[in-house]
């Protein structure tokens, strides 16, 4: 019989030395596959025992099919009555085109016609088609004018092995997948580890062979690593085959095999070995630790804590050690540390023997080691461009070293594997004396300049603060062009005492190599909280790009919101920070931002001191409502909040009600801006101040069809806002786009003039960056006179004041464009706010 093991790409090799292991003959290597020659004792060999196929193939005939008439012809030639168990489903799918064939699902469904036609025509029975739970699985695969079919003996995927607590939703940290777990495993040997027999000399020395999980995530490794150990069979406890639909399918004999792996598991029992794991981030930990404890395999691990010297001590003497990591999954803030950990215990006495495993993105583990993988696999872990990398034991690189540059070894070895066997020997590690007495590993030597920086600005900043009493401030603002990040410093209020860092890096240009720019971030990520003196639980890694368009507070990802978020904001524990003599809440983990722009701070500070000859303060754009609270503290009789989001209204009461400002006096409402200060322009409300700091784009499902963009829509927005102005009003206007140009012509025709206040308005921890925001003084003016305060001449004043007396000499206005439409065309119901509210 000919048979063939499907697997994902990168992994053929492994396969196929696997296969050769499991005995089997003839075992070739392919592309996405391994094939193999044998007797039906074979194929069940590799279901029951391959922990790196994805399934497991017998080939049940291979034609010409050049047509749908040639296809059908040689499918029904195919003596299915002798394949296809009576009663059993099936279903068929198909792979690859020919010059003819070339829909799948037709290809599919002629193999099925001929299929269910021999069987009618033999047995007087057509088999039954079941697409999502067949018995009996078909692939048909057509290449150039050949084709051929197979049985699936699998069923489910073989790699559909974890216990049910990993395969469950909310469960935490991802959970590698069993097949690269055994992948990985197979790269340092762990399978031959676990069968080497023990010595006198390790039993005195109580030295066993070891394994060393340096960043264990969800707990995959873990758990595959203790089914080697065990030697129990990856498919002993599957319940469900694909063979049972086969009519060669004996009973028997899968019987005895898997009476034969019994036997081999009980046999393992006597088996010794240390398995040890760590990680840097506390979450992923506990997810691994409830993982192993699902599984059973509690007693096999022992979990500790991840620095060096713990690990090294949990570890003990060995008989034979590997390393092994899976960073893919390690939040950005704990990147350095999760590669310094496995550094050190590559380069650790006791581990000289030990190869490393890493499944590592970007190639910033050879920047950790300091020295480049002898093989490099690239792999799709989680669906993710990843790389497994391999390092040899510094063993047995130093060995290979002195072969390569002996004279001898000159003579007989190739430049390429001199290269090789030097580039396995590490460089040693750079580190930094940042003044503590303890040494920080870095990965770029250049790095010293910006830990220079750093504690220069931070000394500075912190005179500063410590006069303006400011607690929450920009420590760093991309002072070095190759250290081009964001740092802000949060300091909790006596509710919440902590401290916090937001660490934003700015998107690198693309002459920059993408793996430089993410060694340099992960060395702002260690260096500053050591030089701020923040834990490392409390730093929080994001990302940002330039010049560009977006939602000034999307969200960061996932988030631990989730859909209760809205539920969970007023009532969430939040840390809370002052400014002002205010009380705010930041979310640290879920967004872009944090819930407070500092780089406000004065222009929050301007709108109270304009609030003390205000009654009446409206806040579009709102946000989280840190100026409505500034303005309720300057003395306004009336606030009324407006933001699209539940969330952020949610927010903007809850830090109202934290600072003391509760009633229904305080309106908070859900709408779009826009299309509210159109309904309110028909009503009789206006305010005395109104504050608009609108995001750059946004293309929210909540406005419809229209988007916004601040470039393109501010006109319209600021002649809206200056009809809702009461006499002697005015509006504070802000925007974050770097390279914002108002349409100041355009206002004056609509009797809008501004007044750039930004400068008066940048804080001194962002004196480095003028463009971080734009402040505008927001006035109505007779339409005469704000034309000719922006430099109209006397005949175009004239013109446009005839336009607005004679109606019928205006142009013709031009249809409303789609970004420009309102979500839903309902009429809104008009509120009137300023006297004698009715409530939220």
């Amino acid at each position: 019989m000919e048979f063939y093991a499907s697997c994902p790409e990168g992994f053929e090799s492994a396969l196929a030395d696997e296969l050769k292991r499991l005995g089997l003959s003839h075992v070739r290597r392919l592309k996405g596959r391994a094939t193999f020659e044998g007797e039906l004792e074979e194929g069940y060999r590799a279901c029951l025992w391959s922990r790196l196929a994805s399934r497991v193939f017998v080939v049940l005939g291979r034609f010409e099919a050049q047509d749908a008439d040639e296809l059908y012809d040689s499918v029904y030639d195919i003596a299915w009555e002798s394949i296809v168990r009576p009663g059993a489903t099936i279903a068929i799918t198909a792979r690859g085109v020919t010059e003819q064939l070339r829909n799948t699902r037709f290809s599919a469904l002629r193999a099925k016609d001929a299929l269910c036609d021999r069987l009618a025509e033999t047995t007087g029975r057509r088999a039954d088609v079941d697409a999502a739970d067949p018995d009996v699985h078909l692939l048909l695969s057509l290449r150039q004018r050949r084709a051929s079919i197979s049985l699936d003996l699998s069923g489910d995927p073989l790699f559909k092995r974890l216990p049910p607590a990993a395969t469950r939703a909310g469960e935490g940290a991802h959970v590698l997948r069993p097949d690269y777990a055994a992948l990985v495993l197979a790269q340092v040997g762990w399978t031959a580890l676990c069968e080497r027999e023990l010595t006198a000399d390790d039993y005195e020395n109580e030295a066993l062979p070891t394994l060393i999980d340096a960043s264990c995530a969800g707990g995959g490794l873990l758990l595959e690593a203790v089914n080697i150990l065990t030697d129990r069979a990856p498919g002993a406890a599957r319940e469900r085959w694909g063979f049972e639909g086969w009519q060669l399918h004996d009973a028997a004999l899968w019987e005895q095999l898997l009476a034969e792996a019994r036997e081999r598991e009980a046999a393992a029992r006597e088996r010794q070995a240390r398995i040890v794991a760590a990680d840097i981030d506390p979450a992923a930990r506990k997810t691994a630790e409830r993982m192993v404890k699902s599984a059973g395999y509690k007693r096999f691990v022992d979990f500790c804590a991840a620095k060096p010297a713990t690990v090294l001590d949990h570890a003990g003497a060995v008989a034979g050690a590997a390393v092994v990591a899976d960073t893919t999954e390690t939040p950005l803030s704990l990147m350095h540390d999760a590669m310094t950990l496995v550094g050190e215990l590559r380069r650790a006495p006791e581990l000289s023997a030990a190869p490393v495993a890493a499944l590592t993105r970007d190639g910033l583990m050879a920047r950790a080691l300091h020295a480049e993988p002898a093989r490099s696999i690239a792999v799709m872990p989680n669906n993710e461009e990843a790389a497994l990398e391999v390092w040899p034991s510094l063993d047995h690189a130093a060995a290979a070293f002195e072969a390569a540059t002996s004279i001898n070894a000159e003579e007989q070895s190739t430049d390429a594997e001199d290269e090789a066997a030097a580039s396995s020997m590490p460089e040693p590690a750079a580190t930094l004396d940042l003044g503590d007495g303890k040494p920080l590993p870095v990965l770029i030597p250049e790095s010293e300049q910006f830990a220079n920086r750093l504690r220069k600005n931070a000394r500075l900043r912190r005179k500063w603060a410590k006069r303006e009493g400011v607690s929450c401030y920009r420590v760093y603002d991309a002072d070095l062009p190759d250290y081009s990040a964001a740092i802000d410093l949060y300091e909790g209020c006596p509710q919440t005492p902590g401290r916090w860092l937001v660490i934003a890096e700015y998107a690198a240009p693309k002459t920059i190599d993408p793996a430089l720019a993410q060694a340099r971030m992960l060395d702002i990520l260690a260096i500053a909280p050591r030089i701020l003196d923040v834990p490392a639980e409390h730093v929080h890694a994001k990302a940002r790009m330039r010049s560009r368009g977006g939602s000034q507070y999307g969200k960061q990802g996932a988030g631990k919101g989730g859909s209760g978020e809205r539920a969970n904001i007023a009532r969430r524990r939040l840390p809370l920070i002052e400014e002002g003599g205010l009380t705010f809440a930041v979310n640290f983990d879920d967004y872009l931002d944090v819930g407070i722009f500092l780089d406000h701070r004065v222009t929050r500070n301007l709108v109270r001191e304009h609030a003390k000859q205000a009654r009446r303060f409206l806040n579009l754009f709102a946000y989280t409502g840190t100026a409505t609270c500034y303005a309720a503290d300057g003395g306004v009789e009336e606030t009324v909040t407006v933001d699209l989001s539940n969330t952020y209204l949610d927010w903007a009461e809850r830090n109202m009600r934290q600072n003391g400002f509760v009633g229904p006096q305080h309106h908070f409402v859900r709408d779009d801006v826009l299309a509210w200060i159109r309904d309110q322009r028909q009503t009789r409300n206006r305010w005395d101040l109104i504050f608009v700091d609108p995001p750059t784009f946004s293309n929210s499902s909540k406005m419809g069809r229209r988007t916004w963009d601040v470039q393109r829509d501010h006109v319209e927005l600021l002649a809206g806002v200056s009809r809702l102005l009461a006499q002697g009003g005015h509006a504070i206007f802000s925007c974050n786009l770097r390279g914002f140009r108002p349409e100041t012509r355009k206002l004056a025709r609509a009797g809008v003039v501004l007044e750039d206040i930004t400068a008066q308005t940048i804080p001194e921890d962002f004196a480095r960056n003028q463009k971080v925001h734009h402040c505008y003084i927001v006035r109505r003016l007779p339409i005469e006179d704000a034309m000719a305060e922006v430099g109209f001449s006397a005949e175009e004043i004239a013109e446009r004041t005839e336009e607005l007396r004679n109606p019928e000499a205006r142009k013709p206005r031009a249809a409303v464009p789609a970004h420009a439409q309102a979500g839903n065309g309902k009429p809104k119901k008009k509120k009137f706010y300023a006297s004698k509210p009715k409530g939220k």
